[in-house]
């Protein structure tokens, strides 16, 4: 199984140095993802192109997903290689990849060609597309336009049949660009701005201030660890969480209504500004928008930034949130954000959106500073590779496992909404549930407390955090389905 890799257009026109630089992370970010599946995968590559072979042929499907989110590459072919013997055997090999294709279709056939031959790549077309024709039983051949294009390269004496081209993420490559420190509420924005930033080659970490409650911060981590494991090309970045409750209370009993919003803004900031440093970052990402809520008109925008000399990046400052949704539903967090809890949204009644400096400064004068910096001193900073391993530990004792059901357990499958539905789970005689793992917490309370109910992912690692969490807090009818 061989997949030829190429560059993102911005790269290509980058100095000598700058490229073999991006290049070089760029092979090391696809040997990390692609070693998940195969560990003797080869990544080799040249100043145009990066060939990735695989002896595991049974898993294309997989390697076609990971390549397809790893940043850095414009587009990729997965290609059938063979020795250059003589255009008659390409015919042949043609009639294999794309014999079923062009029968009863308008076709055309490219073909590329690197070295000494007898030859030319027009010449190559023309003999392949009319003996295509002949034995195929294609209804024409047409260079513009076809209903079917057959790409060749013959490279020396070597030849690549194309058998698929599939689009790539673009931008640079992760570990290419600095490093910065993103704001995750786990909602469309956050998700979506950190995604904007790792796909642009930002090595991206992840802050979350927890303003209240368990289950909001699992939600994020979950959303946290999904963009990373998606898109992050496993270069290892941190999850730190901020324990906010004590700073939000200081801004319910001591600042205006109006003023809240931007004050707790403008605090988030400062706390920012402090735990970036322990992980190297050198801006601030935020999901904020042009006037989509009260603190981010223009003139609130300014107020908050006034807190930090740290360069503040905003993604999706001009982005209509339509856009931002769409998005999100793209790259898989939009389940996850509308299952999120909001409570930003709800600290202030009758918020400001034209905030003075004079009154802020007021406000700010009843906030003991000391609350903010104990914030900071209690930021727990983790490993992503880790943030849900964290969940798991609050629960010390065994999880029950069961292979085959023979009870009244109902079992509930938390995979993701995608997963779910491309590879739907049946157990025979046996109802199942579909209930996304970022869901859980709010919906267990429906279920039946009398009945037990067994968690299924697939490999049983999600399952058992999940089921450890809920027997953490006292749920004893839960178990895992481990089949």
């Amino acid at each position: 199984m061989k997949f030829i890799v190429k560059f993102f257009s911005e790269i290509t026109i980058k100095s000598r140095p700058v490229r073999k630089a991006f290049v070089k992370q760029l092979r090391h970010n696809i040997r990390l993802v692609l070693r998940k599946y195969d560990d003797d995968v080869k990544v080799t590559g040249n100043w145009d192109f990066i060939e990735v072979h695989s002896e595991r042929d049974e898993l294309r499907d997989e390697f076609i997903e990971a390549i397809s989110n790893i940043a850095g590459i414009a587009h990729f072919q997965y290609v059938r290689e063979f020795p250059f013997v003589s255009l008659d055997d390409i015919v042949d090999q043609a009639i294999v990849s794309y014999g079923e294709q062009i029968k009863g279709a308008v076709f055309a056939v490219r073909v590329k060609r690197v070295g000494q031959h007898d030859f030319s790549s027009v010449e190559a077309e023309r003999y392949v597309g009319g003996c295509l024709k002949a034995r195929c039983e294609a209804l024409a051949v047409r260079l513009k336009d076809p209903e079917v294009l057959v790409p060749i390269d013959i490279r020396d004496d070597r030849v690549w049949m194309i058998e698929q081209r599939i689009e790539g993420l673009g931008g640079y490559p992760i570990g290419s660009q600095d490093s910065v420190l993103s704001l995750m509420s786990g909602g469309y924005d956050s998700t979506v701005s950190s995604y904007l930033t790792m796909s642009r080659g930002l090595k991206t970490h992840f802050c979350f201030f927890n303003l209240g409650g368990d289950a909001h911060e699992i939600g994020v981590k979950q959303v946290s660890s999904y963009i990373w494991e998606k898109f992050g090309s496993q270069i290892n970045v941190k999850f730190i969480t901020v324990p906010f409750e004590e700073v939000v209370g200081e801004i319910l009993t001591k600042v205006d209504n109006a003023e809240m919003g931007v004050i707790l803004k403008r605090m988030m900031l400062r706390a920012a500004s402090q735990v970036m440093e322990g992980v190297g970052a050198k801006a601030l990402v935020t999901g904020e928008s042009v006037a989509q809520v009260s603190s981010q008109t223009l003139i609130n925008l300014k107020v908050i930034d006034q807190v930090t000399e740290e360069l503040v990046i905003r993604p999706l400052i001009t982005t209509n949130k339509q856009d931002i949704i769409d998005t999100a539903v793209k790259i898989g967090t939009a389940p996850f954000a509308a299952s999120m809890p909001e409570f930003c949204g709800v600290i202030s009644v009758k918020p400001t959106t034209r905030a003075k400096m004079h009154r802020v400064d007021k406000q700010e004068a009843n906030f003991d500073f000391a609350v903010l910096d104990k914030a900071v001193a209690e930021a727990k900073v983790m490993s992503i590779q880790n943030v849900m391993d964290d969940v798991e530990k609050q629960y010390q004792g065994e999880v029950p496992v069961v292979r085959m059901p023979v009870g009244e357990e109902i079992i509930i499958d938390i995979r993701h909404p995608d997963e779910a539905a491309n590879r739907p789970l049946k157990v025979s005689g046996r109802p199942v549930k579909v209930i996304p793992f970022f869901a859980l917490s709010s919906n267990w309370q429906n279920l039946d407390p009398n009945v037990p109910h067994l968690l299924y992912c697939g490999k049983g690692v999600m399952s058992r955090i999940h089921a450890s969490y809920l027997l953490g807090k006292g749920h004893t009818n839960v178990g895992i389905y481990l089949p």
